[in-house]
């Protein structure tokens, strides 16, 4: 954070130094002005310097400049400035009782106080550059001599370091700040020996907004500070906002110098506005004149946003008495406890009450007390002791809320000390004959790495930053009216982006002790199935709300666009998820699929119990006079076929495309072989019973059997070709439906499928032309003419399966297959083998050779 104030005019002094020779030809140089003695200080073999503001104001002096002006008189004592001193001192009393770090060496230090001015900041500064004697005489070349301190700590905020650091930088001097947080302050070219133990607002600035972000706040009124801190953490803000689709509704800024009716104006501002959340980078002060302000005009309910200038002080939230601040949330340094520092911090003893007035002023303020000579004198305060407990006094020096900040001092004093540890190549011992200078210092601070008693890792980026980690508090009010911050979340800029921001699973506690998260948008939300649409003439985030297109979907609120879904899912009803697409196929599962299964298990049976039967009565006449061979082969191929049938039910895989369709073809051309060998039986026995024929002796078994084999044979050849050249295999359709994927096998080779189904119809158009011509030969039991009838269906189904396959859908086009194989599987079954099942079964005594080769009796059928 960052001060910016006025100072007494134009009657600052700079110290300078001015080189002259006296008479003796002894060099001296002199100083113009009047010598800048530390607060506090202490010898040692290295000095350290400090720049604290002990004091929040000073006196304003008109000057006449006819006169030399008077020193610069501080008022209105800072406790957190002496906290912040008492911190770097216990970093050095704890390095120089150490015999890890710089061993045989003692840290002194020097501590200025700043008055929260810059150009004080610069005077001590140059003070802790130069050294405060009047006259000095140089060793070497006029008016040169080594920095008196070998590293500054301090310059609590971002403006003052800046000018400091402008001055003390082209002496390479380092200065390590814990509290200014200015991104600007990471431009090496500006401020090359500018170091700081608390991030960047650049971290800052962008976690804010992510948190605002987080919470769906697009519409967003913003508060600054009219400083360096202010101005470009706001700035930044704008910027990564802007990014992350959010609008402000106005920016203002503001200072504790601004005249009463500019306040007055903000809060005009914010009281028309519609965006209920402000986001802030104030300091405590000038966040009190607007909260003062607001409770005149009795303006509650804002959601407050900020940063760590005053999201974790007690002292801010004990000046918001009208509870205006309640709820609000924002970013703080992590908790941490040091163990020892609160018990040295709090270990403040006076000294000579007559000597040091310092800390007679500090003792007098924090206890309301007089240091006197007699009781008399102290009118009606109480007379210091000097030894009094400071453990009993509740104030801003007792409250600890700020201990990462102090930590943060802890943290500076040790990186110097590390680096000059190094420098020194200090072992057991440190070489002492080492010439120091700030700028082999400053490029070891850079290098530091290393982790505190309390395991805390410190090092320093390429711009002097460290790793930029921070807590997410929330002002939860308690019932005794006392705020509670509560760390809800954590950020860390380290992280992948997605990843750097992450609250934790408890209830918030919003403007007005709501538990209901703030709405803040122009307009309201466009919802998960939507996109946004600009309104003309209005702000980004003002905006139409459109649905997104079929197949199309915006999983989130405010979508810019609709994403097109992956081709294999397919947008939900409300457009806000991309769902897998239904996969089709026929499965056992469906009522369809299930239907097919029984059918396809009941022709097996079915044909099983005809087997069983045709075994059992193998040896009559009936069963005999058919070529009993054939007709169990017969038999064993329409189990195969039924059977088959279950390979085009279930999800296609690889191997059950392939097995589909050769299956059905070899088993139907076994089929249909047995029956063209029987058609061919029964035209030989007829031709054989002329006299004078032996044609039975030329289509024997043996024969019958071999052209079963031979016309299988070819089909076994058809399909290996298939197999081998572009077999079928199984695809996902993705064009047929939109919201569903067909499962399906894929032919392959077009060409093999229906030279597998062409043969198949061949052998069938054969065996019906030869059954047909045989239909009416003179027999008692002519099984041509079942044949024929078999044949007449089977052709029947296959003729109409091609036009109802092709039209068919997805897994239609399987049952259309499946139903064309079973319905010619029953065809062939009831019209070859029922009637002969009802001979043997319920008339066995027509089951005779005398019938079987009578000619003049009744037909069986």
């Amino acid at each position: 954070m960052t001060s910016t104030q006025r100072g007494p005019g134009k009657g600052w002094v700079l110290l300078l130094l001015l080189a002259s020779f006296s008479q003796a030809e002894e060099p001296e140089c002199r100083l113009i002005g009047d010598p800048e003695n530390p607060q506090l200080s202490k010898d040692g073999d290295i000095l350290l310097g400090g720049i604290f503001s002990f004091h929040n104001n000073w006196k304003n002096r008109q000057h006449t400049y006819m006169q030399k002006p008077l020193p610069l008189q501080c008022t209105s004592l800072n406790f957190r400035g002496f906290q912040y001193a008492q911190a770097m001192l216990f970093a050095i009393e704890e390095i120089n009782n150490s015999t890890d770090i710089l061993p045989g060496i003692s840290l002194g230090y020097k501590l200025y106080d700043a008055c929260v001015f810059i150009a004080r900041g610069v005077t001590v500064a140059l003070a802790l550059a130069n050294g405060n004697e009047v006259v000095f005489a140089p060793s070497e070349a006029p008016c040169t001599r080594p920095a008196q301190v070998q590293a500054i700590l301090g310059g609590t905020f971002s403006s003052p370091c800046m000018a400091i650091s402008t001055v003390i930088g082209p002496f390479n001097i380092p200065l390590i700040s814990h509290l200014a947080t200015c991104a600007c302050l990471s431009d090496k070219t500006k401020y090359p020996s500018f170091l700081r133990t608390i991030p960047s607002d650049y971290y800052q600035s962008r976690a804010l907004a992510q948190l605002v972000k987080y919470f769906g706040w697009t519409w967003v009124g913003a508060i600054r500070i009219n400083n360096d801190y202010g101005n470009n953490g706001m700035a930044t803000f704008i910027e990564t906002a802007q990014q992350l689709g959010i609008c402000l509704e106005y920016s203002l800024s503001v200072l504790r110098t601004d005249p009463p009716h500019k306040i007055v104006k903000i809060v005009d501002i914010i009281k028309a506005s519609t965006s209920k959340v402000i986001v802030t980078f104030l300091s405590p002060t000038e966040l009190y004149m607007i909260i003062q302000e607001l409770s005149h005009h009795n303006l509650t309910g804002y959601q407050w946003v900020g940063t760590e200038a005053w999201i974790f002080d007690f002292q801010t939230a004990a000046m918001d008495r009208y509870h205006i601040l309640d709820g609000a949330i924002g970013l703080s340094i992590p908790k941490v406890r040091v163990s020892g520092m609160r018990e040295f911090i709090l270990d403040v003893k006076p000294l000579n009450s007559s000597s040091d007035e310092l800390f007679t002023e500090f003792w007098e303020t924090l206890f309301s007390c007089k240091f006197t000579l007699s009781m008399s004198s102290a009118g009606n305060q109480r007379e210091c002791t000097g030894h009094e407990d400071v453990t009993e006094v509740q104030n801003s020096f007792t409250d600890m809320s700020l201990m990462p900040l102090f930590y943060n001092v802890y943290k500076g004093v040790y990186a110097v000390a590390h680096a000059l540890h190094n420098v020194l190549s200090c072992n057991k011992t440190c070489n002492n004959k080492v010439q120091l200078d700030p700028f082999t210092i400053l490029q070891h601070i850079k290098e530091v790495n290393f982790k505190t008693k309390e395991g805390d890792e410190v090092y320093f980026n390429e711009n002097g930053d460290p790793a930029a980690k921070y807590e997410i508090i929330n002002w939860q009010p308690t019932e005794n009216g006392i705020v509670d911050f509560v760390t809800v979340g954590l950020h860390d800029a380290s992280l992948p982006a997605d990843k750097q921001l992450k609250l934790q699973n408890q209830s918030l506690i919003w403007a007005q002790n709501s538990q209901q998260v703030p709405l803040s948008v122009c307009n309201n939300k466009c919802p998960p199935g939507t996109r946004k649409v600009l309104k003309k003439g209005k702000p980004v985030c003002c905006y139409d709300c459109l649905r997104c297109a079929e197949g199309e979907i915006s999983n989130a609120t405010d979508s810019v666009t609709c994403m097109r879904c992956d081709p294999e899912f397919w947008s939900n009803e409300r457009r806000d998820s991309c769902i897998k697409k239904e996969e089709e196929f026929l499965s056992y599962e469906e009522i369809m699929g299930a239907l097919l299964t029984a059918a396809s298990l009941f022709g097996t049976c079915m044909t099983a119990v005809v087997a069983f039967i045709f075994f059992r009565y193998r040896q009559t006449p009936v069963v005999r006079a058919n070529n009993s061979e054939l007709s169990f082969l017969l038999l064993f191929s329409l189990t195969l076929c039924f059977l088959c049938s279950l390979t085009f039910i279930g999800r296609p895989s690889e191997w059950s495309c392939m097995l589909r369709h050769t299956a059905f073809g070899i088993t139907f051309v076994l089929c249909i072989s047995c029956v063209l060998g029987k058609t061919i039986v029964v035209l030989m026995a007829f031709r054989a019973t002329l006299p004078g024929s032996d044609v039975m002796k030329w289509f024997g078994p043996a024969q019958q059997k071999l052209s079963v084999l031979g016309f299988t044979l070819i089909q076994v050849l058809i399909c290996i070709l298939w197999l081998t050249i572009n077999p079928p295999f199984p695809s996902k359709n993705l064009l047929l439906y939109n919201d569903k994927i067909i499962i399906e096998c894929a032919l392959g080779s077009a060409a093999g499928f229906w030279a597998v189904l062409g043969y198949i119809g061949l052998l069938a158009m054969l065996c019906f032309i030869l059954a047909f011509l045989a239909r009416k030969l003179p027999d008692n039991f002519n099984e041509a003419k079942f044949i024929t009838f078999s044949m007449l269906i089977f052709c029947a189904v296959w003729i109409t399966f091609i036009p109802a396959y092709v039209s068919s859908p997805g897994k239609f086009s399987v049952a259309v297959e499946i139903f064309a194989i079973l319905a010619s599987s029953f065809g062939l079954l009831i019209c070859i083998f029922i009637p002969k099942c009802y001979i043997i079964l319920l008339k066995p005594e027509k089951n005779t050779k005398k019938h079987m080769m009578g000619k003049g009796g009744p037909k069986l059928f």
